[in-house]
Parts: structure tokens; sequence; C-alpha cells
């Protein structure tokens, strides 16, 4: 630590440090005039700068400045390509330095459990791996910059119903392998400024109190340097968080619990060591923040603007392509229908919603030829149903070549606050969509939405785009996707399944209660439906192109590894096609190890980079797999392992679809020693050997709870099973080793 925060620390007074671990108002931290303490501001995101217009009043939370609204989280992790995501955190890292912000409140980590999460789409992924690393790119990006992030909302946080006050109960290898893991990976890879904790609880403790996540994970294990910051309204008890390792409390409360840690100070019920290191990671923020602002800078809206529109391209996922009906020939008479042509949905409601103040059209962006027109069809607001509206749109569509339809999510349907009550898009929409198709083979669906939708009409229209919520350059970027001036090279970071019933958090997502069960474990998205050989709508990771792509050579360095050793992966990709394109290559791991006692998922995405391809060209591709491509966590060891086997190097086209594999051997450099408690029988006694493996569930079992050797006929029976378990062990160990194994786990006890 500095020595000035130090120094500083030490002319506190005691209210002083108290004071400074709460914000004065809704976005600034404290300021110590006395101690010449600087205050600073914090600012919402991810989708862009939504900074509280500074004549606002007090109140005026929603009252923000004009900026740029970038594409949403989930168009992010379609990119499927950590270079752009960091691109778009170093542009809304730019407008933070411009706008005197010392960290935006981004970005959101948090798992996609369900589909009907109200803020998913301000989230990456069903997928820890690809969630992690897009949200360490995006640090990186808005870091680089001199501006610090706030990685949230720490954890377990997936679903807005009772967000306040759920409890999210989790089984700890499941909570390490899932909920965690994109957190860890975005920590170890970014070291974000700070760190947000969420309103919830997890396995009934308060996260703003919870010091194992907090401090034994987060900073111990993980090796955080920064500043915990509480959602804003999410502390219960501010004693508890201080002792927990919560820092700084938002937005300010006025000072009204100030007094309460006073005095839990005063009368020794808070050390006030764990005040000052609070304290102390807040000046550290602070002073960060203050030597990195550069005054006077600018930056430009209209070049963030044109950035908007090509990064939006590069998200697109074209889901459907049928016949080839993509892309729009310029010999094409075009129909558009649909509200969302004139009036689109390009980004979230809530805490993300950013005041943009030019937001591109598709008709404004339909430029590839001049044959085109339009009918409404349907409103892009509500689901009513005009007749009159609806007919014009279903005649005008059988007197074109193509019908290109703008469906999508009114913004009431998906926000923060409230989850989805189903995965529907409205009524009228499908309706209408079924009717064009009877009346026209060739009809491509246009997709704004935040989160999956059910496509009962995908079997009848011909092409699929899906462009999610794309920012304000929405438009230009979807009339150039549907021209083929923009080649699609988006993946679905989520899968799509056929219906809602069909997810596996659908008996345990939200509900009445207040706590929330995560039955599904470990087998969240693509992980359940894979294991159950369920057919989706679109699976995890699908994506098409108007280029072909092929795949050629591939290699592995080594056909047997230790599990601190790692791992190269190379493998060719080929352009089959005259059309440049990009693809993105999917690398994923199999356990193939026939008799594992392990709960096992089919494959497990552990590595992605996106290419591009000119005509014809071949490419080399190459990963680096360590430990963490083949462990699990394992709760008896508390601590990550492999299982010694086989496992299968997959590169694949989506989640479902392996294109080629290589199988290698893992060994694990140390055996599998199970951690035991201070207060354990077995601590330093249990020997590496298979007769101690055998005694440990066997005196658990037989003995830990009864006098056996006192007692003189369970003393028989136990000299029997003894012998009974050495003889089922093929002469592996003797009945001495096994005995003596047991008379030292009793003497432990007895002690």
């Amino acid at each position: 630590m500095d020595s000035k925060i130090r120094s500083i620390v030490k002319k506190l007074t005691l209210e002083e440090k108290v004071s400074l671990c709460s914000g004065t108002d809704f976005w600034h931290t404290k300021e110590i005039e006395r101690l010449q303490i600087p205050s600073v501001m914090v600012s919402d995101g991810p989708s862009g700068l939504r900074k509280q217009n500074p004549e606002a009043g007090i109140r005026e939370v929603n009252n923000s400045i004009e900026s740029v609204c970038f594409p949403a989280a989930v168009n992010l992790a379609s990119s499927f390509d950590t270079d752009l995501v960091r691109s778009v955190g170093e542009a809304i890292g730019d407008e933070c330095q411009a706008e005197d912000v010392a960290a935006i409140l981004a970005p959101g980590c948090n798992i996609k459990r369900s589909p009907l999460c109200g803020r998913n789409f301000e989230y990456y992924s069903e997928d820890p791996y690809l969630s992690g690393k897009t949200a360490a790119a995006y640090i990186n990006g808005v870091q680089s910059k001199g501006v610090g992030t706030s990685l949230k909302h720490f954890c377990a946080n997936n679903q807005e119903f009772r967000r306040n006050s759920y409890d999210s109960r989790i089984d700890e290898r499941t909570l390490r392998e899932i909920y965690l893991k994109g957190f860890e990976i975005a920590v170890k890879e970014s070291q974000p400024w700070t760190v947000m904790c969420a309103y919830n609880m997890v396995n009934g403790v308060q996260m703003s109190e919870n010091k194992r996540l907090l401090t034994d994970i987060l900073r111990k294990e993980w090796g955080f340097e920064g500043l915990v910051v509480s959602d804003w309204g999410a502390v219960r008890d501010r004693v508890k968080g201080i002792a927990a390792g919560l820092d700084l409390e938002m937005p300010g409360n006025g000072g009204i619990y100030d007094r309460l840690v006073i005095d839990a100070v005063k009368n020794k019920e808070l050390a006030e060591e764990d005040l000052d290191a609070c304290v102390e990671r807040i000046l550290e923020f602070v002073y960060k923040a203050v030597e990195n602002h550069e005054e006077g800078r600018s930056w430009d809206k209209g070049r963030h603007h044109s950035l908007v529109r090509d990064i939006a391209g590069e998200c697109m996922v074209l889901l459907k392509n049928e016949n080839k009906v993509l892309p729009v020939k310029s010999s094409d008479y075009v129909l558009l229908v649909g509200g969302f042509a004139k009036n689109p949905r390009y980004q979230g409601g809530g805490s993300s919603h950013i005041r943009s103040g030019n937001v591109d059209s598709i008709l404004m962006g339909a430029q590839w030829n001049s044959k085109i027109i339009y009918e409404e069809g349907f409103s892009a607001t509500d689901d009513k149903f005009d007749k009159a509206r609806a007919k014009r749109a279903v005649a005008a569509a059988s007197d074109v070549d193509k019908v290109v339809i703008f469906a999508g999510l009114p913004e009431s349907y998906e926000s923060e606050g409230y989850d989805r009550k189903h995965m529907d898009l409205p009524q009228v929409q499908n309706d209408l969509i079924n009717a064009i198709a009877a009346v026209n083979p060739h009809v491509i669906v246009v997709l704004e939405n935040g989160s999956p939708v059910t496509m009962p009409w995908a079997d009848k229209v011909e092409g699929i785009l899906e462009t999610y919520l794309s920012g304000e350059g929405v438009g230009v970027a979807t009339a150039l996707a549907l021209s083929g001036k923009v080649n699609p090279s988006g993946r679905l970071p989520e899968t799509i399944p056929l219906r809602l019933e069909d997810n596996p958090s659908y008996l345990n997502f939200a509900g009445d209660s207040s706590v929330i069960d995560y039955r599904e474990g470990i087998f969240v998205g693509y992980r359940y439906y894979s294991r159950k050989k369920m057919q989706v709508r679109f699976p995890f990771g699908h994506g098409l192109s108007y280029s072909t792509f092929s795949y050629g050579k591939m290699t592995v360095d080594a056909e047997k590894m230790l599990d601190n050793e790692t791992l190269e992966v190379t493998v060719d990709v080929i352009n089959e096609s005259d059309i440049p394109g990009k693809e993105v290559v999917q690398l994923y791991v199999e356990a193939d190890i026939p008799n594992t006692k392990i709960r096992r998922v089919v494959r497990e995405l552990k590595g992605f980079k996106k290419v591009f391809l000119d005509a014809h060209e071949r490419k080399t591709v190459s990963f680096i797999l360590d430990k963490s491509a083949f462990a699990y966590y394992d709760e008896e060891l508390s601590d990550w392992y492999v299982e010694p086997g086989e496992y299968k190097i997959e590169v694949c086209r989506n989640a479902e679809e392996v294109i080629t594999y290589k199988t290698v051997t893992v060994i694990p450099k140390k055996p599998k020693k199970p951690v035991y408690s201070e207060n354990s029988v077995y601590k330093d006694i249990m020997e590496d050997s298979k007769a101690a493996r055998i005694a440990k569930p066997f005196y658990e079992k037989a003995f830990a709870s009864s006098d056996v050797f006192e007692d003189q006929p369970k003393e028989c029976e136990a000299d029997t099973t003894i012998r009974s378990v050495v003889n089922l062990n093929f002469g592996d160990f003797s009945y001495e080793e096994m005995r003596e194994i047991i008379n030292r786990l009793n003497g432990q006890k007895e002690d």
C-alpha cells in the first residue's frame, strides 16, 4: 500500500473514517476538506456513459447527458471477439475521461440462468468462460484509458423478481464452476478497479455481509486488489459489511448509519483494523482516479456513432438462410414490415438506458436498392391488433420478391426491475409473420430483442437475423448485413430453446419463494441440452455466414500431459467461397472417461477465436489449454482437480456439432488427497494409500458414532466386516493395514 495512503489514514478521526465508507450522494464519494481528500464520480453503464446531467437536481438521477449508445452486452458476447469488445471499452473509457467520471458501473458478468431474467440483455452469456473472457476484454479496454470499472453483480444474481431479498441456494461445485467462474476469469485477467456486490443472499448470507465471498475468495484466493462497492441500496448491516470486506456503501445514506459503525468500533464489536482496511481501499481508488484523470480531454460523438455501426454489424447472428434468401439483391423488390423498421428497439431499460441523440432507423439505412416499400403491420410498442394495418401488409407481401419483417420485444417486455413472464413475441407479430409466410415463400425475420424468444414460425420463413439490441447504429448496420455489404459473423452466446418449459431452471426460477434453489446444478444452458440430447431451436455458438468455411488439419502437441503442463492445439480453417468473411473457431473439451463417478456435462467451451479469411484463404488458428480446461471443482478437496483419463479436444461449429477432435490423456500431478478441517478425526493420519481411502468412508459409516472397541459384540462384527472389505479389494492391502488405520482413527476420535 502507498505510504501516502497510510499517512492519511493515520490522520483521520474515527468519525471521518466512517464517513468515507459511504457516498455523499447518488454518484459521488465523500470529500474531506481538512485533509484535501477529493470526491470522485461514478456513473452507470455498460452500453455507454449514463452520467447524470450536472444541471439536474439531486433526485433527478435519470436526467443524464446525451451520449452514444453502444450495442448491449449480449451483442458483444455474440461477437466472440475480445479485440472488438476491448475497442468498445476503449471508446467508453474515452467518454468517461472527457466527462470526468472515475469509474463506469460495468460490466455485468452474471450467468443467463433463464431466458426470463429481465436484465439478460445486460449480461453476456449462459457460459462462464465466454462471460469471463468478454468481461475481461471490456474492463481492459476501459481501464487502458485511466478510468475504472465495476464488475457486477457479485454474485449469483440471476433474476430481478425479489432481487433485494431472495436467497440463491447453490451447491459449492455449481457455484464455483458456473456462477463464480466468469468473475474469477475477469478478476485474474483484468483487475477491475472495483467489484460491485449484489442485492441477494447466497446460501443464507447477504452478499454485502459475505466475508467468505468478498474476502476469502475474491481477495485472498483470486488476488483482487481493488474496492468492493455495494449495489445501490444493497447494504443491510453496515457493521457486518465492513467486517466482511464491503468497502463503499452506495448511494450515500446521509450519515444515518455512521453512528452504528462508530459505536461498534468503540465497543470492540468491530475491529478498527477492518475499518482502516476499507478506508485504505477507498482512498486508493479515489487517488488512482485523480492521478489518471486527464484534464481537457474531449470525445467525438460522430466518430463513436460510426464505430457503433461497425461493431453492431460484427455482432449480428444469421440464424437461418435457407435457399440463400440473403443477402437481398439490388434487383429484388422488397417489402419492409413492422414498427421496429421506423422505431427500432436498440437498447435495454433500467440503469443501462442511454440518452441517445442520434439513432439510425432501418428506413434511413435501407440503401441496398430503390425498390423498397414499407407497411407498418404492427406497432413496436404494444400487442394491439389493427385489422386494416395487418391486411395492407399481407396484401403488399404477395406482390414483392422478398419480405423483411422487423419483429422484436417492446421495451416494456424486458427491463431491470422485473422478469419476463414468457418467451413469446407479442401475438400480433407471430400472427402477421404466419400470414405473410402463407402468401410469400421468401420471408426474412429480423429480430430486435434482449433475450431469446420462441419462434413458432421458424420453419415457415427462409431467413432469420438476430440483431439483439444493437445500439444507436442499428438501422444502418442491419441494412448493411441484409444487403451483403457486411457479412454476418456473430454466434449465439446462449441457447434458444424450442419452448420455455425446456429450460433447465424452469421449475426453480423466480416463483413466489424468497429461497431460490439452483437444483439444475452445473447443467445450465447448453450443458443441460447436450446432456439430455434435447432438440433446441438454435444451439449455443450457432451462427451462419455468407461465406462457406471448412476445416483442415488439427494437431495437439502432446498425447499425454500432466495437469500442470499446457497443451497447444492448432487447426486449419479454409474459406471455400468467393466471399471474404469471418469464422469463429470454437474449442470445447469433453471428458472421455467411461467409469467416471463425477457428474459430467458433455462438453464445455474452453477457447474461441474469430479469424478473417479472404476468398479461398487458409489460416492456422492456435490455442493454449491449461489445467482449467480439464478440471472440475471437487467439494471434498475444496479445490480444482483433474480426473485422470482421456479428454477429447473438439473443434466445433457450435455446442452440438463437432467438426474434428483429438484425444489426450491428462494425469493429475498430485494424487487426490482430501483436505480435512482442524476438527476432523482424519487430519494428518490419512496416508495416500488405497487402504486409507477405503477406511475413511468405512469408518464414517461403521464406527464414527459407536464405541466399537469397548463393546465385544460390535467388535466381532467390525472384525468380520474389515475382513470382508479386505477380501473384496483382492489383496490390494492387508487386514493388518486396514485394522491399523481404523485403530488410529478411533484413537484420534477418543483424544
